[in-house]
């Protein structure tokens, strides 16, 4: 097995830790990124250079097949064992075993002296008291005190104390970390997108307990049957040429109702699988939906990690959480490449992308930290995600409220799932609303702009602002995008371009082209497609052409790549 780059960096930065620290290092690496590997890597040399014994903890059986499986593409020549009360195995002489923690946790003093311990999925490590991980690392420390932990993770944090390494715990220092949208732009992760329900649910009034919501408010919530409905049929609107929908629910009343609705009022098959379904039947429920007979799958808190469907193209977060770390682990089923598919959709119908922000940006409050704003938040008007602190929203304008009186209702959105993710779409174009516009708390004598809004949707709206009145590079993109679309000479005024708009002297646009990065302030139209030139309008003849840009130079007609996009906040007075 060839490791990527990243994986022999993340290997090397391991052994350098290990080689010049006393304490415990973490690796992060993303879900589908390949932790896997990684570990196998280690072990090989462990054992093959060092003569050593390793452990590799894990707690579901889905990845202790996953080790097991890389250690034989790995290091075949490796001894190994396996200890699952699962797998029906428990062997003990190897000098590698794979365990799951469920069986061992109190069997450290029954195992010859461990070297080293890797813990898969370390985050679940729990910070105090007597969990089974604490239990079985105490002991094991107790039988070789020289024993080292490493710890491999996508979520380097706890939902109620923030880091998992920590000075005093068992793990003390992240050294080797790889972003989401790093192997994004690699080719090594799928790319991500996102579409926010029309109906949200209204969490306002649901208790916190450690962290988290209250399981059984947040059910009763989530299934109501007009929230049920709305996201059922948007699932399917949204999933008809998609792969495979995987589905998390809020509970197992909230899951049934999803399913019983899929195929009572669609007439589709929606396998199910909960934490008491017996493992004969989950195991012939995924198998289907792996083979792809079957397209949807919905779980409760079952498939969080550890399951591996690589053509899963659509995933369905029917359910809020306040967990960064499960709101990454749902939207990390989608992350695994496959020929099948181009992108992955995050259909959120519990308000997370809001909530926590981008995937690849989640902020995580350390203990005691105050509860504090959400980091992006939805534009009412025209559905833009913008940066929480904005007052204003830089697309439509609209005026949020003071924070204490900031609600208004859920209308549908493309929240960025990733940070810096590039989405570019063609809009037709239905209609087209020519203003002026003045920045708010400009005097009267302050430079207006041209409005451009562009009507692409029911109720929806692209807007483009062509700075007319300014000076420097504003007045020459303004003087290009006017003459591309006219041969009435230049305006000098917004409001005189209103009016040559309205008389009919633009050519109209068919289509738009807007490109979008999530976590910045504005969009940007970077195309459009015309009708035809309409004759020049007439002009009074006060007002003179213009024949020069204002530094001194002719202005040529405007090529493809000189097509307009709407000015940034230092080109326009926004």
């Amino acid at each position: 097995m060839i490791l990527r780059p990243y994986q022999q960096d993340a290997i090397a930065a391991v052994y350098d830790h290990l080689r010049t620290r006393d304490d415990n290092p973490c690796v992060v690496i993303p879900t589908a990124g390949g932790k896997t590997p990684v570990i196998a890597s280690i072990c090989k040399d462990a054992v093959g250079l060092w003569g050593g014994r390793v452990l590799v903890l894990a707690h579901v059986r889905e990845l202790l097949e996953q080790a097991a499986d890389k250690l034989r593409a790995v290091c075949p020549e490796v001894s190994f064992g396996v200890y699952s009360a699962g797998l029906k195995r428990r062997d003990r002489r190897e000098p590698v075993i794979v365990a799951g923690i469920q069986s061992v946790w109190k069997k450290a003093c029954e195992f010859d002296p461990f070297d080293l311990v890797i813990v898969d999925e370390a985050h679940l490590i729990p910070p105090e008291g007597d969990g089974m991980y604490r239990q079985f690392l105490d002991d094991a420390k107790a039988v070789n005190p020289n024993l080292r932990i490493v710890g491999c993770t996508a979520t380097p944090y706890r939902l109620k104390s923030g880091t998992i390494c920590t000075p005093d715990g068992f793990l003390n220092h992240v050294c080797y970390e790889v972003g989401v949208r790093e192997l994004i732009v690699q080719g090594f992760l799928c790319p991500l997108v996102t579409k926010v329900g029309a109906h949200k649910p209204d969490v306002d009034n649901l208790h916190i307990r450690g962290g988290e919501y209250v399981a059984g408010e947040v059910e009763d919530l989530m299934d109501q049957d007009n929230l049920v409905e709305a996201a059922c049929g948007e699932i399917v609107g949204y999933t008809a040429t998609r792969n495979a929908c995987l589905i998390f629910a809020s509970g197992v009343h909230h899951g049934k109702h999803i399913v019983s609705l899929l195929k009572d009022k669609h007439g589709i098959e929606c396998g199910f699988v909960t934490g008491d379904t017996q493992v004969g039947e989950r195991d012939a429920v995924l198998a289907r939906f792996k083979s792809r007979e079957l397209k949807y799958l919905c779980n409760v808190n079952v498939l969080t990690t550890g399951f591996d469907a690589p053509h899963i193209d659509c995933v369905a977060l029917v359910r809020p959480t306040l967990s960064p770390g499960l709101y990454y682990q749902m939207v990390g089923r989608g992350f695994r490449l496959h020929p099948s598919k181009s992108d992955c959709l995050v259909l959120d119908f519990g308000g997370n992308v809001l909530r926590h922000g981008p995937v690849d940006q989640i902020r995580v409050k350390e203990r005691n930290a105050g509860s504090g704003p959400a980091p992006v938040k939805e534009c009412p008007e025209c559905h833009t995600v913008v940066m929480a602190g904005r007052a204003v929203c830089p697309d439509c304008g609209y005026e949020f409220p003071p924070p204490e009186r900031s609600r208004h209702d859920a209308r549908p959105s493309n929240a960025g799932i990733l940070s810096g993710q590039v989405t570019v779409e063609t809009f037709a174009v239905h209609d087209v609303v020519y203003s002026v516009h003045t920045k708010r708390g400009a005097g009267d004598d302050a430079p207006k702009s041209l409005r451009v809004d562009y009507k692409v949707g029911w109720h929806r709206w692209k807007s483009e602002w062509v700075c007319l009145e300014h000076t420097g590079y504003a007045r020459a993109k303004a003087v290009a995008w006017w003459k591309q679309r006219s041969r009435t000479p230049v305006p000098t005024t917004a409001a005189e371009a209103v009016g040559i708009a309205k008389a009919g002297g633009l050519a109209v646009a068919k289509s738009i082209t807007v490109r979008a990065v999530s976590g910045e302030d504005y969009d940007r139209i970077t195309d459009h497609q015309l009708g035809e030139i309409p004759a020049a309008a007439q002009r009074p003849a006060s007002e003179p052409e213009e024949e020069l840009f204002p530094f001194g130079y002719n202005v040529a007609a405007p090529t493809q790549e000189d097509s307009y996009r709407a000015p940034t906040e230092e080109e326009i007075p926004w």
